[in-house]
């Protein structure tokens, strides 16, 4: 197997993913995945594609992960790895597609307005 070459992206966050082969090592900007996400409950987010068709351990992945926070990037990195397994197994896309892990949640932030606090919400009106 080649390597493949894929990207997700979450809120603001973007994952690119390299994916080869191997054992079942994920590098994430050069660091193991258990110290770049320390909570058990964002590992468990990157590795449910590879869960779901039982492929833990056959590939190696290496990403490179830029902006937002902490979630927005293990589900980016989600969408990133499912790509790559499509690509590689074309056979695989129903069970990832109704799970739900092949669309790209298009949820972001509103932008502030001006004249108002936040995106919507008014200053404090005082009637006296």
């Amino acid at each position: 197997m080649e390597v493949l070459n894929t990207s997700g992206r979450r809120k603001t966050s973007v994952a690119r993913i390299y994916m080869t082969s191997g054992q079942g090592n994920i590098t994430i900007n050069d660091r193991d995945i258990k110290e770049y996400f320390p909570s058990e409950v964002l590992q468990t987010i990157v590795q449910q594609p590879l869960a779901l068709i039982e492929a833990v351990g056959k590939y190696d992945i290496k990403a490179n992960i830029k902006g937002g926070g902490v979630a927005g990037q293990a589900e980016a990195l989600r969408l990133a790895i499912t790509k790559a397994l499509v690509e590689e197994n074309a056979e695989t896309r129903p069970a990832l597609k109704k799970e739900g892990f092949l669309t790209r949640d298009p949820r972001m932030v509103e932008r502030k307005k001006f004249g108002r606090r936040k995106a919507r919400r008014s200053f404090q009106f005082s009637k006296r």
